[in-house]
């Protein structure tokens, strides 16, 4: 995997081999930073990568600039390998932070101006996790959720589904808190 653009624009990142992850490819990962970069400017993003794995995503955020970028994990070696990697990039801006993403989303204070989550394909709750996400405080109003799904998952009968983006094998679906009248 390589970092795409910013400060770190080509690095290339070896994650050890025994990480139980599905990293997102860099053909799909440079399509989604395209949207995001259209519409946001990254100086100003407060993230949340959810399932980060590798940290792939947050090493993009950071290395863009991103002004916050929250890295949860429940796994120990995928924790400590991101760790390692924001130390040596001196990434600042990060935070990572080993924990299930449930109890995380349940038991956080913060507000997030974008989500990325990344679950296991196979997760059974997806749609339970996006209600959670875009019913509470998780997400400031107008703040994005991007969810990595594979092509058999379609959430486009939640409301806040704004669209969704296909590159090879990976889904992205884009939700937009609404905001509050």
């Amino acid at each position: 995997m390589r970092i795409i653009s910013g400060k770190y624009r080509s690095k290339r990142i070896s994650a050890p081999k025994n990480l139980p992850v599905r990293p997102t490819t860099d053909m799909a990962k440079e399509g989604i930073f395209n949207v995001i970069n259209n519409s946001f400017y990254f100086e100003n993003l407060v993230v949340l990568d959810l399932f980060s794995g590798t940290g792939n995503i947050t090493y993009e955020f950071a290395s863009r600039g991103a002004k916050s970028v929250t890295s949860v994990d429940n796994n120990y070696h995928c924790t400590s390998f991101i760790k390692r990697m924001v130390a040596e990039m001196e990434f600042d801006q990060v935070s990572v932070i080993k924990s299930d993403a449930d109890k995380y989303l349940t038991s956080t204070r913060s507000t997030f101006r974008l989500i990325y989550a990344d679950p296991p394909y196979d997760m059974q709750d997806q749609g339970e996790m996006i209600k959670k996400i875009l019913e509470g405080d998780l997400l400031e109003e107008e703040g994005w959720l991007i969810l990595e799904h594979d092509e058999y998952h379609h959430f486009d009968d939640i409301e806040e589904f704004e669209q969704q983006r296909r590159y090879g094998s990976v889904n992205f679906s884009i939700f937009v808190k609404k905001t509050k009248s």
